[in-house]
């Protein structure tokens, strides 16, 4: 990537951050405006759906496999319907069709509605006939975090899991204790400590911080499928990747963590301009198709030793 692909994301960041001590609904506006000003793929199609009884839209690219994507916006801002572009190119690559779950917002909704919502759409996933070894995970920021959460909520309930997921700048410690909130803040062009503060509490709503299933960076994430963790060494959240990667691996759960130099948080959303973000998002999507197709070759040799035991 070029020095000057860099310095124009950093610009286009910093005079779209909001303004300092803005509400909630006025960042959820300008997070529409902001997103919306950038139009899908011709060949993307967005549909309003429904899972278990939670909103979803459905990203359709080349539907072979099926992605369950969770958009970002630290659990306040965002939906299913603003994540289509990112969450398309997810799916382009990894041959799948996207359903982005619009699960529900703080501070209207707090925990657990968010955590709620995700199991449900991933139970009804599973009960519309797609097998788990056909399924993976996305999410971006706090999206990133749920499709964790989830993963280790679906395994807790007894559920068969996904083949992989894939989460970028993951959001897993809402107690902000990352040794980068204080080290990158230089360089972060997007967020402060003192904006995602103030969102925090909105979400946990009197509950602890260090739940699992709010920050699952401190939940047991024994027995989880493979995660693909990509973050941007620019950003206040790299530390949520670093130590996500840390404790999966303690767990004996297979990690693949690409750390980009440069760039901010979610950078792949500027896929559009920089190189960086195509080259994460291609070697995201190698390896989403490289666990879809082991998990569903692993099914397929599992069934015919039983159809030989009969």
């Amino acid at each position: 990537m070029s020095r000057e692909q860099r310095e124009t994301v950093d610009a286009i960041l910093r005079r779209s951050a909001f303004p300092a001590g803005s509400d909630v609904n006025e960042q959820r506006r300008l997070l529409r405006e902001a997103v919306s000003a950038q139009p899908l793929p011709a060949d993307v199609t967005v549909t309003a759906g429904a899972l278990g009884g939670v909103p979803t839209a459905e990203i359709t690219v080349e539907p072979r496999y099926v992605v369950l994507y969770f958009h970002g916006g630290v659990y306040v801002i965002g939906d299913a319907f603003l994540a289509a572009d990112l969450a398309s190119q997810v799916g382009r690559r990894s041959q799948a069709k996207v359903i982005s779950v619009d699960y529900r917002l703080a501070p209207e909704h707090p925990y657990p509605a968010a955590v709620d919502d995700a199991l449900a759409a991933y139970e009804a996933l599973l009960h519309t006939g797609f097998a788990p070894t056909d399924i993976a995970f996305a999410g971006e920021s706090a999206g990133g975090g749920l499709a964790v959460a989830t993963l280790v909520n679906a395994r807790d309930h007894g559920l068969p899991l996904p083949a992989a997921a894939f989460v970028m700048s993951p959001y897993v410690d809402l107690t902000l204790a990352g040794t980068t909130m204080e080290t990158k803040r230089e360089v972060d062009p997007l967020f402060t400590r003192e904006l995602i503060q103030a969102r925090v509490t909105d979400y946990t709503a009197g509950h602890d911080a260090a739940l699992g299933l709010i920050s699952p960076i401190f939940a047991d994430l024994s027995g989880l499928p493979p995660l693909i963790i990509q973050a941007g060494s620019h950003e206040l959240l790299l530390d949520d990747a670093l130590r996500l990667a840390q404790e999966a691996a303690a767990a004996d759960v297979e990690v693949t963590l690409d750390i980009t130099p440069g760039v901010p948080h979610v950078f792949q959303a500027y896929h559009a301009i920089l190189d960086e973000a195509v080259g994460a998002l291609d070697r995201a999507g190698q390896l989403l198709l490289t666990y879809l197709a082991g998990a569903e070759r692993m099914a397929g040799e599992r069934k015919a030793e039983r159809q030989l035991v009969r």
